[in-house]
């Protein structure tokens, strides 16, 4: 095993690592290749100006060298002047501790910016070992706490083995939910559909029906995606956008980068009438798993949500042998389709006291109801038939 220097770096881009430092211990074993901590991926969203200090995500990635002058590991970071763009919920916690006289913002935040999915955040190379190598991000991550004199230190949607060690480092630990879809070696959409009641079937197969009547359904990845497609999904984001929270969180530059550097691990699932694209929706592909990310239309069609956004990326992932479904945050009609309850967390490092203990207190209680709300869910809605395990 290699080890690593003392010296902790502290980059305001990613690209001061560079990307084969970066991916050097992002995209190898033990992780499954994850999209959304790759380095052309976290670059995209800086180099298009959506990740960056005016927005409120700057760029505070810890890097630290080997004992040969080589990057050994890597956290992404940002110092955070809101909690836009995060999915795990802190306003409640900011508003109570401003109330009392405290200064919430700005905080840190170790995450794939605007993506609620689960990927390494304590990322080491797989030469070096990784509990030393995750000890030594957190300490890192925690003296940046206390030199840049901020309220918390936020490690959102962290692999489930590192939410546990930083559990065991004193970090508070919350438990979240989100709704996916597990593969279990479908040989086509038909099989998955044989597995679910009856009522249910009819129900996917009525409503694939009449998703897609006088529609044309279009998977593209790779060199299929062209500028006039981002141009049609770029159109369906805003909208969407614009509607849910006000301000969208990508710009159109950022979608072209993407489909310069990463044309490859995008699925876009698009649906045209009459020659005119009317709804899209974007998803990115990992080692084992189908991210599906954004949706948006610009024509109301009954049921084409579930076709464009459920349906079609079953479909795709059974095709290519994935693992899973991650579908996003939200969405409890996600489960009639076939997406179930599964934990997802995050932990943190809050520096006063006065809040943390608190904090702690309703974290404890929000995790049981939590895994109490996915295990009801689970036995009362499932879409699958009874007798199946």
């Amino acid at each position: 095993m290699t080890g690593l220097k003392a010296a902790v770096t502290v980059h305001r881009r990613i690209a001061e690592i560079g990307r084969q430092s970066w991916d050097a211990c992002a995209s190898g074993p033990p992780y499954a290749a994850n999209p959304f901590i790759s380095y052309d991926f976290l670059d995209c969203l800086e180099a298009a100006g959506c990740a960056v200090e005016r927005t409120g995500w700057g760029p505070r990635h810890l890097a630290i060298e080997d004992t040969h002058g080589e990057v050994g590991a890597v956290m992404p970071l940002y110092l955070k002047s809101h909690s836009q763009g995060e999915y795990i919920f802190d306003h409640a916690w900011a508003d109570a501790y401003e109330r009392a006289g405290g200064r919430y913002y700005p905080k840190l935040v170790s995450a794939s910016p605007f993506s609620p999915v689960t990927g390494p955040r304590l990322i080491v190379r797989s030469d070096i070992d990784q509990a030393a190598g995750r000890d030594r991000l957190v300490d890192a991550g925690l003296a940046l706490c206390e030199q840049f004199g901020v309220s918390t230190l936020g490690i959102n949607f962290p692999l489930p083995d590192e939410w546990r060690f930083m559990g065991e480092r004193g970090l508070l630990q919350r438990q979240n939910q989100q709704y996916h879809w597990v593969n279990a070696g479908y040989g086509a959409f038909d099989d998955f559909l044989a597995v679910l009641s009856s009522g249910r079937r009819k129900t996917i197969r009525r409503e694939r029906r009449d998703a897609v009547k006088d529609l044309e359904i279009h998977t593209l990845t790779g060199a299929d995606l062209t500028e006039s497609h981002w141009d049609a999904f770029f159109g369906f984001y805003m909208d969407t956008g614009s509607r849910k929270w006000g301000q969208p969180y990508l710009n159109r530059r950022f979608f072209s980068l993407l489909n310069e550097r990463m044309a490859d691990r995008v699925l876009l699932v698009m649906a045209r009438r009459g020659g005119r694209w009317i709804a899209g929706a974007l998803n990115l592909i990992g080692g084992d798993c189908l991210y599906g990310r954004n949706w948006g239309c610009v024509e109301d069609v009954p049921f084409l949500h579930f076709e464009l956004c459920y349906y079609q990326a079953i479909e795709w992932a059974i095709d290519h042998k994935l693992a899973r479904v991650e579908a996003g945050a939200q969405g409890q009609h996600k489960i009639a389709r076939g997406y179930l309850p599964t934990p997802v967390y995050s932990a943190h490092f809050i520096a006063d006291p006065a809040l943390r203990g608190p904090v702690a207190r309703f974290l404890e209680q929000e995790r049981v109801a939590v895994q109490g709300e996915m295990d009801w869910l689970a036995e009362e809605y499932s879409p699958f038939r009874k007798m199946d395990p």
